[in-house]
């Protein structure tokens, strides 16, 4: 299993490269309901040849240009041109909305579907509507630990429960004793899963959640500034980019000495750390899982293959702080990391 998704990455960081030193003739185009699609590219251009198939990737929220989702997007949209496929991202916060766009993508008779998965039982019986169609799925992102109780063929995604396993047992050996966690999408397993894992790698520490909003992080500043304004919480983990920022700037204000880290990058956070206001980043390379899938999906419609082995392909954890995060901050600015 390890040498297959090691082949997978290999394959991955080929085909990165050769982006990067070809020509840009694709064409983005936008529709009315949010959607942005990815036209192939033409023959003849140093590019491979166009295949006539058609992706969509369908995600738990409605903008695809945010600081975790345009780097997503941008990993697929380098491997649709790549492979000549015509690709289209669009998505809901709306569970239910999230399936119905698998039905629409099915009606469309489109040759495969990416879904990022926060619900399985929400999604399983929309996946299955697409494999009876002959359509495959590949689940990314989240659901790494439950994609292989639905129809999908594959997962990319880190396993969150170790991640924030990893990120607690950091924060610990830092000092922390009563750790804040909080929840910024409401019945988001992934996030719960975070946090459960955080629970388990803080031996002797305590971890405690909060409910907050990521669409509304003016009011979510505003409970975590409350939050943190108790003595007690000596370190406060985010599980979004945008909401480890609002973390940030409510620890000042409410002039805590809590640590701050997060899970996720994004340019203000690597100056955070760099800074040391924010302690470190937990990095799942989300741009690995816009762009794997899609080479899954060819290779599977194509050949037959299967990636992974009835496993997810990991795309994390990765850990940023002090230490590296020079490095990868050329990344972020290339929209890469």
């Amino acid at each position: 299993m390890k040498l297959r998704i090691w082949g997978a990455l290999v394959l991955a960081l080929t085909l990165v490269l050769a982006a990067c030193t070809s020509g840009d003739d694709t064409a983005d185009t936008t529709g009315g309901d949010g959607a942005t699609t990815t036209q192939a590219p033409s023959d003849g251009d140093g590019q491979v040849s166009q295949t006539d198939l058609r992706f969509d990737l369908i995600f738990h929220d409605a903008d695809a240009s945010g600081t975790f989702w345009g780097v997503m997007k941008k990993g697929f949209d380098d491997a649709c041109e790549i492979y000549g496929v015509s690709c289209t991202m669009i998505g809901d916060p709306d569970i239910t909305k999230q399936a119905a766009l698998v039905d629409t993508s099915i009606a469309n008779a489109v040759d495969g579907i990416i879904l990022t998965l926060p619900n399985a039982d929400a999604l399983r019986d929309a996946i299955q509507r697409a494999a009876d169609a002959g359509i495959p799925v590949v689940t990314i992102n989240s659901g790494s630990d439950v994609f292989a109780t639905t129809a999908a063929i594959g997962h990319a995604g880190q396993d969150e429960f170790i991640a924030g396993q990893g990120a607690g047992a950091r924060l610990v050996a830092e000092g922390a004793t009563s750790i804040l966690c909080p929840i910024h999408e409401a019945n988001n397993a992934a996030l719960q899963a975070r946090c459960a894992g955080v629970e388990a790698g803080a031996t002797g520490a305590t971890v405690r959640q909060v409910q907050i909003d990521v669409s509304n992080l003016d009011a979510a500043f505003e409970t975590l500034k409350t939050e943190v304004s108790d003595e007690s919480i000596d370190a406060v983990i985010t599980l979004n980019p945008d909401v480890s920022i609002r973390a940030r700037d409510a620890i000042a204000e409410a002039g805590s000495s809590a640590m701050l880290a997060t899970f996720d990058l994004g340019e203000e956070v690597l100056n955070s750390i760099e800074a040391g206001t924010i302690l470190f980043a937990v990095d799942q390379q989300q741009y690995l899982q816009g762009h794997l899938p899609v080479i899954a999906l060819v290779l599977n419609i194509q050949n037959g293959h299967v990636i992974g082995g009835g496993n997810a392909v990991l795309t994390g954890p990765g850990f940023v702080d002090a230490s590296n995060v020079a490095q990868v901050k050329d990344g972020v600015a290339a929209q890469t990391r």
